[in-house]
């Protein structure tokens, strides 16, 4: 798989996380990346670290979002947003470069979810 950085998709998620106020989520620990040839039916995905890098390497958690530039770029401008707060959902608020699954005890990641979200902002 290729893939290459992706500063625009970055400033796109800085923007959200404001709007949203998403301040349990460090910026300078999310990397963005567009993937080419990825055979992967999603428009994008989030990428953890795994808590055993953070306790044996000291190195602190990370997130990887990559979107699938064969997908992601054919959205409409609406439809990449949802996908982005999409993904930015699986981060929990620990920030422990674990993931949220999109079912659990106290929270739901879904398109519904997605929409109640994104139509209390101007985007």
């Amino acid at each position: 798989m290729k893939y290459e950085k992706a500063p625009e998709i970055k400033k796109k998620i800085e923007i959200l996380i404001k709007k949203l106020k998403m301040d349990y989520i460090d910026l300078e620990r999310i990397e963005c990346i567009r993937s080419f040839d990825a055979k992967t039916r999603a428009y994008a995905r989030i990428w953890g670290m795994a808590k055993i890098f953070s306790e044996v390497c000291g190195i602190e958690p990370h997130y990887i979002i990559e979107v699938n530039g064969k997908k992601f770029d054919k959205l409409t401008k609406r439809e990449k947003i949802k996908t982005l707060i999409h993904e930015l959902l699986h981060i929990p608020k620990t920030f422990s470069g674990a993931l949220l699954a999109h079912r659990g005890r106290y929270h739901r990641i879904n398109d519904r979810e997605v929409e109640k979200i994104i139509h209390n902002i101007e985007i």
